[in-house]
């Protein structure tokens, strides 16, 4: 598995491109903004985009989403909670195109030999997921490197984002997380440093 991490727009929020290195098949996670940057990428790679997966519908996660599938053809994945609270909030400002994957809970999608597996985490927004690859964990905006997503905004509620916090914490294993903002960590390094983990695992006994 590539995993390529290109920081894009203003708030610098990480746009991942996964590869199988094998077939150059790819998915593209949450293209914030600058899509000739990310276009450039694949061009470059010579990467096929099969799926642009979007960890919520915040302006900052989704803004180059519909160039990107306009240049590549890839069809583009989220979930239909963050589409139902777009109409009037200035951070909802994506409309899906017509032929959008609505994913949710336990969903599957195959990139070549990676298999992406939809975990549904609300609380920053109602659409929140987390995609599952191999080892590693692509949190959008539920887990930060010793934080966590803020709830302030519409459709944010802090009781759901500390149950997917937990619903993290309790992942059997480890992984390497890439989040949708700042560098990567790893799972357990947040079990065990991140005050926001830690207490969602502690008030749940």
């Amino acid at each position: 598995m590539l995993i390529k991490c290109l920081t894009v727009g203003q708030i610098e929020t990480n746009c991942y491109i996964v590869a199988d290195p094998n077939t150059l098949e790819c998915a593209v996670i949450d293209p914030g903004d600058e899509s000739n940057t990310i276009m450039d990428y694949l061009e470059d790679q010579k990467l096929r985009a099969k799926y642009i997966f979007l960890t919520h519908g915040h302006f900052d996660h989704t803004m180059a989403a519909l160039a990107v599938r306009e240049q590549t053809g890839a069809r583009v994945c989220m979930s239909k909670k963050d589409v139902a609270v777009a109409s009037g909030s200035q951070y909802f400002l994506f409309e899906p195109p017509a032929d959008t994957i609505f994913y949710g809970e336990g969903d599957r999608f195959q990139v070549g030999s990676l298999t992406f597996t939809v975990m549904e985490t609300p609380g920053h927004t109602p659409g929140g997921v987390c995609l599952l690859c191999g080892d590693a964990i692509f949190s959008g905006d539920t887990l930060f490197r010793e934080s966590c997503g803020r709830t302030d905004l519409p459709g944010g509620d802090m009781a759901a984002l500390l149950k997917s916090l937990k619903r993290l914490y309790d992942l059997p294993g480890e992984y390497d997380v890439y989040p949708g903002h700042m560098e990567s960590t790893t799972l357990q390094r947040e079990r065990t440093f991140n005050y926001y983990m830690k207490y969602a695992n502690e008030t749940a006994r």
